[in-house]
């Protein structure tokens, strides 16, 4: 197995048990999300720069910077789809608190938001179907629409993305980096 998906695959798991720490020491995902979003961030930052420092001491031939790239890529990716899928399922069965909270924010700014004539006029302006609906419904739609947005498979779904394109940047400079910086000579 290459050092880069090794180091995308550890960095994974370790946020994953930083993450399950957090909880099981009863920091809710509410007051943990911040924290833990900027950490998610550093380890795949740590993953593609460890792995590719690595792959590049171990390999003593010279690649090009695609090549590079493409190594920095294999450690993002596993990191990306293995963090991913544990959103999903740490949202769907461990914590689903989190979800919950948010879509009780929602019902609490929507409810505000209709409340004020100007805000629900203008809530009501932005789709031609309220016209004719009561309030009642659409605040329904609304809500129904607001539990989509923050389910746990769209969050999971938002989650890859975000970290697949991530990941492609940080390996485009990390690799630059690397080697403007640390194999400057071997190149």
């Amino acid at each position: 197995m290459r050092v880069t998906l090794k180091s995308g695959i550890i960095f994974a798991f370790g946020w994953m048990l930083i993450k399950l720490s957090l909880f099981g020491m009863g920091m809710s995902s509410q007051k943990s999300f911040l924290p833990s979003l900027f950490l998610n961030m550093f380890f795949i930052i740590l993953a593609i720069t460890i792995g590719l420092y690595l792959q590049k001491r171990k390999e003593p031939e010279q690649g090009n910077a695609l090549k590079d790239i493409k190594s920095g890529m294999t450690a993002g990716f596993p990191y990306a789809v293995l963090v991913s899928f544990f959103i999903y399922i740490y949202y769907a069965k461990v914590d689903p608190s989190f979800i919950e909270g948010k879509i009780a924010d929602r019902e609490a700014f929507l409810d505000k938001k209709i409340k004020n004539p100007q805000d629900f006029q203008k809530l009501k302006n932005s789709n031609p179907d309220y016209e004719v609906m009561t309030v009642k419904q659409i605040r329904n739609i609304e809500i129904k629409n607001g539990k989509s947005a923050v389910s746990a498979s769209n969050n999971a779904t938002m989650t890859i993305l975000a970290l697949l394109l991530y990941s492609m940047f940080n390996s485009i400079f990390i690799t630059i980096i690397l080697r403007k910086l640390v194999f400057k000579n071997k190149n």
